[in-house]
């Protein structure tokens, strides 16, 4: 299947106003400092992670991957351990790997919500409310609180 693009004039958006994303769960750039170290079928790398959701991410890197193909990953970030198991969604030759995550360890989902939090308070304008961060996967859901700053 194509998908296309049209970048002409859309009435039911004036403009100026961007057109909403598709994505479900919003993604946060990340600092330099969130790097993971992945795993996938003899391949070992560490990356920087360019953004970030509950759901997925998007890994620098030179090396290609095929499109549904699992990757194990391991987060190199302050709040502790984070291991999860994602799947390649997307290929950037040259830029790197849009993952969506399929899986994480029960101890770990709590981390990933405070990692989360953590960027998304970096990223945020005085103005806005902090991110209500939720992870579901099947059995398990791990919420952190919303809050006006």
């Amino acid at each position: 299947m194509i998908l296309k693009t049209n970048t002409g004039f859309d009435k039911r958006f004036p403009a100026g106003q961007s057109i909403p994303s598709r994505r479900h769960y919003p993604r946060v750039d990340t600092p330099q400092g969130v790097w993971v170290y992945w795993h996938c079928k003899g391949l070992e790398d560490t990356s920087r992670v360019r953004d970030l959701s509950i759901r997925g991410l998007f890994v620098e890197t030179a090396e290609q991957r095929d499109v549904d193909a699992t990757i194990r990953l391991d987060f190199l970030v302050q709040e502790g351990q984070i291991r999860a198991k994602a799947v390649v969604r997307h290929v950037k030759p040259g830029s790197g790997l849009g993952l969506r995550l399929i899986a994480l360890t029960e101890e770990d989902g709590p981390r990933l919500v405070t990692l989360m939090t953590r960027l998304h308070s970096l990223s945020r304008s005085p103005h806005q409310v902090e991110m209500k961060a939720s992870v579901h996967f099947p059995g398990r859901t791990w919420v952190t609180e919303q809050k006006k700053v």
